[in-house]
């Protein structure tokens, strides 16, 4: 397994996790799901008082196991990394690289885990406008932000 934790700024309610061969700009996804997702890349969105979040990106070589934790959230995309390098990415803050070590390019899953800082809220959901029922949490990995997000990813071999 190999990790990389990184602070994020989301700006206009997003952030996201890119292949750096890919062009940022294609996205047309169904923006009803938290995770928006086309090849080369996947984007969360996130309520506008998310202003730090920590992201924990993890690579595995198979399907890692379940990690019972307070989730607010839970996703699973699948995606086709074609160039293997990746990057966070905000529309504000441009990338950051990723020295995450992926097998090769190729078809990945990629679990999004999630919870929110309740000392930090209310939060707004970005999907329907209401106000998001999170529950009081003493979590350390959260580490004074707003969010924490848990991304695992692993090859599979569909093509």
């Amino acid at each position: 397994m190999d990790v990389f934790d990184a602070l994020v700024s989301p700006s206009y309610r997003t952030f996201g996790l890119v292949d750096t061969t890919v062009d940022i700009h294609g996205l047309d996804a169904d923006s009803t799901k938290w995770l928006l997702s086309a090849p080369g890349l996947v984007y969360m969105q996130v309520p506008a008082q998310v202003i730090r979040a920590t992201v924990r990106l993890e690579s595995w070589s198979t399907r890692p196991p379940e990690e019972d934790a307070p989730w607010f959230g839970r996703e699973e995309v699948q995606v086709r990394l074609p160039g293997g390098d990746l990057a966070v990415h905000t529309l504000d803050g441009g990338r950051q690289e990723v020295p995450l070590i992926l097998p090769s390019p190729g078809v990945y899953r990629m679990r999004w885990q999630w919870m929110f800082n309740s000392e930090s809220g209310p939060f707004v959901s970005p999907l329907s406008w209401r106000t998001l029922e999170v529950p009081p949490l003493r979590e350390k990995r959260l580490n004074g932000t707003d969010q924490y997000c848990l991304v695992q990813i692993w090859r599979t071999l569909a093509e």
